[in-house]
């Protein structure tokens, strides 16, 4: 496989993807995570039969030109576009997949494969995206970047597995995403095996604390 469509299966570490390893290694609900962080919502941009891009053919063993049920949305925290995310779900075999998919609407695929017990997922895979990479140019028209569209474009994906149905879902995250409300440093520092740095008090909190001793000290030279 060419080099421009090779997933890795460990994370390399870049100053382009530095900003976003929190987010990329993160295993738990990527919709949960936004929605912690504001109002979440989910714009539907495709869903339809379409042929999956070459390296996703072969993720998920489908014959090449066969075709998919293909998904695509915006996600969506506080209004900004913040994860375009593209499923690809094959004809065969057949199975519950297909007719959940049908009816999520403006729903996201997230809550169901995490609410559901019967899923399970696989490893993930990493990429910097660029213009060579089929799913760039989607990526950067439904996340709204072509007016100074960036070099690359972080991006992660994932097998889940139902019986036999299997569903590739790759997620391409946008730069407003590090814009989204405060982040845990303790938690993301507790996951990197770093300590976190301790708060330091706000200065009104410093200075009526300064005040409070002052008051003690001096009472107890009246005494």
């Amino acid at each position: 496989m060419s080099g421009h469509r090779r997933w890795r299966s460990s994370l390399l570490r870049t100053p382009a993807n530095a900003p976003f390893r929190h987010w990329l290694r993160d295993r738990s609900s990527l919709t949960a995570r936004i929605q912690a962080r504001g109002r979440f919502t989910v714009r539907v941009l495709r869903q339809s039969l379409g042929m999956p891009t070459a390296d996703e053919a072969l993720a998920l063993g489908m014959v090449p030109g066969t075709r998919a049920w293909i998904r695509e949305v915006a996600l969506l925290g506080d209004d900004q576009i913040v994860v375009f995310a593209h499923t690809v779900l094959p004809r065969r075999p057949r199975g519950p997949l297909l007719v959940w998919l049908a009816r999520l609407g403006n729903r996201s695929l997230g809550a169901l494969l995490f609410a559901h017990p019967g899923f399970s997922r696989g490893a993930m895979h990493f990429k910097a995206l660029d213009r060579r990479h089929a799913l760039f140019a989607p990526a950067i028209d439904a996340l709204q970047l072509t007016k100074r569209p960036p070099d690359t474009l972080c991006a992660r994906r994932s097998h889940f597995g139902f019986g036999a149905q299997s569903v590739l879902v790759s997620e391409v995250f946008s730069p407003r995403l590090l814009q989204l409300g405060a982040v845990d440093s303790a938690t993301h520092a507790k996951r990197d095996g770093q300590r976190p740095s301790p708060e330091r008090p706000a200065e009104g909190q410093e200075r009526s604390r300064g005040l409070d001793f002052q008051r003690r000290k001096d009472h107890r030279d009246t005494k």
